[in-house]
């Protein structure tokens, strides 16, 4: 029987220059040191380098390309080409990107830099690079046919350009666009201040947005799809694959995000209120500074979110709730309420491995799938996964956790273990009888409410994650 993506979630519910020399191979990734120096390369230098004092900016999931100087000039080297990519553990795809990744890796200059960047095409069809919302000379600007020829596969072009502002930009293809958007042609491009930030951030990150159409049981992203989209990715990973954000108590904390998918994100931090301080402009005037807990990054957009850490365990996802689930099916019929009975056990009879959505909501979902009951298609992740310190986080998608602690070392990006709430901190259980008080409820009558007596608990004796 030939299951297609619909049928299956009908069922179970992506000018001339001077001579040029080769760069080093890629950095290594950020998970060991940021900006580690390839074995055997040439020697690099620092991407912060001319302006001592600033940060420089840790890529979720990635890393910060190498450059070298020829004379006064920043070289850089970015490879088109496919590369295989894994969403998470249980799903993988060949998709394109720069350099052996998705998003490929990030490019950190300074203002007032002369930058050089090679691009070859070791793709199958001809591409581009427009670097977005960067200023710079119209034959630069990498729009194939318009402002430069296309670059054809197998040729390496140059772009070298002085970098006359700062901020948070991007870089993606304007060749097949919608094609090469979709398969993972993206990377983000920040530009330091070379008078130095007005405020020290003392953490920098950054992560794109993106949606793919990863079909069930397939292996190569689907570029034609429009909305109905399987993963929801920070990066091009989704929860629980995406990493931490760490800091320590009183650091200030900059979150770069920009958005190359093909949808809104309202994207929202719990624990704090963080100033949105700039976008595609670079960083705007303290004055237009807003205060927000969710801020809605626009398709082609942006945003430098901005605040104080506070100790904690503390959610960043975007705020469309499916956006925050791996792939599930969009025309499944509603079976909230629906008495189930034996037709799982009679539809699994022709497609083995279905489960419906459950009668009582989704939550079941993640303990059946993380117990084995259910086998759905290859290379296909399950909706919801994660785990905390108290259970599943029932998440996938656009999610992770800014995780703040007191003791976490100035420049340290290991992961601490879950949060211990100090005593008094923690929500607690005081009954587990539905009908527990007297709650006032409309259309009810009103009853007396008895007194409620306080339950003291001990927070060092929990055992979390248990």
């Amino acid at each position: 029987m030939n299951i297609t993506r619909r049928n299956w979630f009908r069922w179970a519910g992506a000018s001339s220059l001077l001579p040029l020399a080769a760069l080093a191979e890629r950095a290594t990734a950020q998970d060991h040191d940021i900006h580690a120096e390839p074995t055997g390369a040439p020697r690099m230098t620092p991407p912060t380098s001319g302006a001592p004092g600033l940060t420089p900016v840790r890529t979720l999931n990635g890393w910060t390309l190498p450059h070298r100087m020829i004379g006064s000039v920043k070289e850089f080297h970015l490879v088109a080409e496919e590369v295989e990519h894994e969403f998470a553990p249980g799903s993988r795809a060949k998709c394109w990107g720069y350099n052996g990744t998705t998003p490929g890796p990030t490019i950190e200059a300074v203002e007032g830099d002369r930058v050089r960047i090679l691009v070859t095409n070791r793709l199958p069809e001809h591409t581009t690079i427009h670097w977005h919302g960067i200023l710079l000379p119209s034959g630069m600007d990498g729009v194939g046919g318009l402002s430069q020829p296309h670059i054809a596969p197998g040729e390496t072009y140059a772009y070298e350009f002085t970098l006359r502002q700062n901020g948070t930009h991007m870089y993606h293809p304007h060749a097949d666009e919608m094609v090469q958007l979709a398969v993972g042609m993206m990377g983000m491009f920040i530009i330091h201040p070379r008078g130095g930030e007005p405020q020290r951030i003392d953490r920098d990150y950054a992560f794109l947005l993106h949606n793919w159409a990863l079909h069930p049981g397939t292996y190569r992203p689907d570029p034609a799809i429009m909305q109905e989209f399987d993963l929801w990715t920070f990066n091009s990973k989704v929860f629980p694959a995406i990493e931490p954000l760490l800091a320590r108590t009183g650091e200030r904390v900059r979150i770069r995000v920009g958005n190359l998918s093909m949808w809104n994100h309202p994207i929202h931090l719990h624990g704090v209120q963080f100033h949105v301080t700039g976008g595609d402009g670079g960083r705007w005037p303290r004055s237009l500074w807003r205060s927000e807990a969710t801020e809605t990054i626009a398709v082609g957009q942006t945003r430098d979110l901005e605040f104080v850490a506070v100790p904690g365990d503390w959610a960043l996802h975007c705020h469309m709730s499916h956006h925050t689930m791996n792939a599930m099916g969009h025309t499944v019929a509603n079976p909230l309420g629906v008495k189930r009975g034996e037709l799982d056990e009679a539809v699994r009879r022709m497609l083995p491995g279905y489960m419906s959505m459950g009668e009582a909501g989704m939550a079941e979902h993640q303990e059946h799938a993380d117990m084995g009951h259910i086998q759905g298609p290859e290379n296909t992740l399950q909706m919801l996964g994660g785990q905390g310190a108290f259970g599943n986080l029932e998440m996938g998608g656009m999610f992770t956790v800014v995780k703040v602690r007191d003791d976490q070392a100035p420049g340290d990006y290991r992961e601490p273990d879950w949060y211990l709430n100090p005593r008094g901190t923690l929500a607690q259980r005081v009954s587990n009888d539905a009908d527990f008080g007297a709650p006032v409820r409309r259309g009810h009558k009103a009853q007396s409410v008895p007194p409620l007596e306080s339950m003291s608990v001990d927070h060092l004796k929990m055992k979390y994650g248990s």
